[in-house]
């Protein structure tokens, strides 16, 4: 008889008769869940950063270096199924113990290394943070890309980007917290599928028919559309579409520096982290995937109407269907400063991986119009010139003519400088 009390597996609970006993099933210890670790270096104690030139975590107080042992996996990093199965089996936490700054001005919520002593939001440059231990409950990145692009060259890249428009004003490389960059891993969804679409729609065709002029008593040519019904089917086979896994950054900005290569993603490992800034996501994976769901309905339709004959369609329907869908976590290398210029927040970024550079950027309007006044100038000029001298005969009509052509010229010019303005500002 086994008299081990409490028995393998069970635990003493509260019993509700006086000298009896009772256990209950010990809880499962998922061990992959609340795993933590300590990056402190084994020869002086230290704590150690991972080092963006060698890809290692390396001591900053006696040199020790250990590089993280992650093969390079790229796109065939495992992908998840669309099942409850496949979400329990997925891990939680970050696998180490953080710290999180929560903003008070844009709500953003960053990750930073226990020993941070940062406080200040990556975001949006405000100093009113609340900062507490990171919550463990979030799914684990399954992958991420480390960082390529060393801290230092952040500068440079940010002075030739600010140098590549006149339209900026000439203050703005003075501005402080602009050369402020954090090192910043961002959340990413990547999405694939397969989607099946049956269209049919009236295709224009262009055709020329004869037709009698009764007023001119001759018969003539014109060109008529005519419309034909047409069908088709498309199969599109999507891989590895992003969908950023934050709302606290502008989605314009984050479409420009989408270009990673995900041929270098690795393993994700905590190591990998030390040292720097993270951002857990904000968009769950149901309303990431109704994003990338929405984009792929769009380049299913584009295509779709690639097969049409002709670019005129009208009447347009399209029976949709996706299959093969599997998603990843993943966290992307990002550098993000925010600076205020005249009580204004802009944002910007670098890709960690590539080094291409968005963002935010004032526009000194006074250079925008003066630039514009200068294309409209010389047209206007002659054009009244040619006004003046019309009386003269031929020689004011070809003046006239020629500030015409001109002001056309500039108004088109100022208008396509103006959109660049604009956007500038509002990305």
């Amino acid at each position: 008889m086994n008299k081990t009390f409490p028995p393998p597996g069970y635990i003493s609970t509260e019993s509700l008769v006086t000298g009896i006993e009772v256990y209950k099933p010990a809880p499962v210890k998922i061990e992959d869940e609340r795993e933590t670790v300590e990056f402190k270096c084994p020869q002086c104690g230290a704590t150690t950063a991972y080092s963006v030139v060698d890809g290692g975590l390396t001591c900053t107080h006696c040199g020790y270096y250990d590089a993280p042992q992650k093969p390079v996996v790229g796109k065939q990093a495992g992908e998840m199924e669309f099942t409850p199965q496949a979400l329990a089996q997925a891990s939680l936490g970050w696998g180490e113990e953080r710290k999180e700054l929560e903003c008070q001005s844009c709500g953003a919520r960053t990750l930073v290394p226990s020993e941070s002593l940062a406080h200040t939001c990556v975001f949006c440059g405000s100093n009113k943070v609340i900062q507490r231990m990171a919550s463990q409950d979030n799914l684990r990145p399954r992958f991420l890309i480390p960082f390529k692009v060393a801290m230092e060259k952040c500068q440079g890249i940010t002075r030739q980007w600010l140098g590549s428009s006149w339209m900026t004003p000439a203050s703005l490389k003075q501005v402080a917290g602009l050369n402020a960059f954090a090192a910043v891993y961002l959340p990413f969804w990547t999405f694939d599928s397969t989607t099946d679409a049956n269209w049919r729609a009236e295709v224009g065709h262009q055709e020329t028919e004869s037709y009698y002029d009764a007023g001119d008593k001759e018969w003539k040519t014109r060109t008529v559309t005519v419309w034909r019904w047409e069908s088709g089917k498309v199969q599109l086979k999507i891989d590895d579409l992003l969908v950023g896994g934050t709302a606290k950054l502008s989605t314009i900005l984050l479409d420009k520096i989408k270009s990673f290569n995900l041929n270098e993603l690795v393993d994700y490992d905590p190591k990998y982290l030390a040292g720097f800034h993270a951002r857990a996501y904000d968009l769950p994976l149901e309303k990431a995937w109704e994003i990338a769901r929405q984009q792929m309905r769009e380049a299913t339709r584009n295509a779709c109407r690639e097969q049409a004959s002709t670019s005129q369609i009208r009447s347009f329907s399209m029976n949709l269907d996706f299959s093969d869908e599997t998603w990843r976590y993943v966290l992307l290398p990002t550098y993000v400063a925010a600076y205020r210029y005249e009580e204004k927040i802009f944002q910007v970024i670098i890709n960690g991986q590539t080094g291409e550079i968005t963002g935010q950027r004032p526009v000194d309007w006074a250079k925008v119009w003066l630039a514009i006044a200068a294309l409209l100038a010389p047209g206007l000029l002659l054009g009244l010139i040619g006004l003046v001298t019309l009386p003269l005969g031929g020689l004011g009509v070809i003046i006239g003519g020629i500030g015409f052509v001109l002001l056309v010229a500039g108004i088109v010019i100022a208008i396509i400088i103006g959109v660049q303005a604009n956007r500038m500002g509002e990305a």
